[in-house]
């Protein structure tokens, strides 16, 4: 009588341990779409790193970073040797987006 007891304990002890089994040896339907990842433009960058701050401590982060951001697009532009209206689309390009102009 033990032994149909023990034996019984035992098997109802696996049950749950069965569906996870039964899933992992299921070949999947199909394979899921596989999405292109977005570059983070170097505005969405800024936005990003201010993100925890407030106040003016955001506003003068965020100025910063954006001026730099700027500073970097316009070295690439000039190493490129982009003159004239394409450099400023090319540093609105490099920015992601309207960039607002300079004073």
């Amino acid at each position: 009588m033990e032994l149909r007891s023990a034996l019984l304990t035992a098997s109802l002890m696996c049950l749950p341990v069965l569906p996870a089994l039964a899933q992992t040896s299921a070949p999947p339907a199909a394979a899921p779409t596989a999405t292109v990842p977005v570059p983070a433009t170097k505005r969405v960058t800024c936005l990003a790193t201010t993100a925890s701050l407030k106040g003016q401590d955001k506003r003068d982060q965020l100025q910063l970073c954006l001026a730099q951001a700027r500073v970097d697009c316009l070295k690439q532009a000039i190493d490129q040797k982009i003159v004239g209206e394409a450099r400023k689309s090319a540093i609105k390009t490099c920015m992601g987006g309207d960039a607002p102009e300079s004073q």
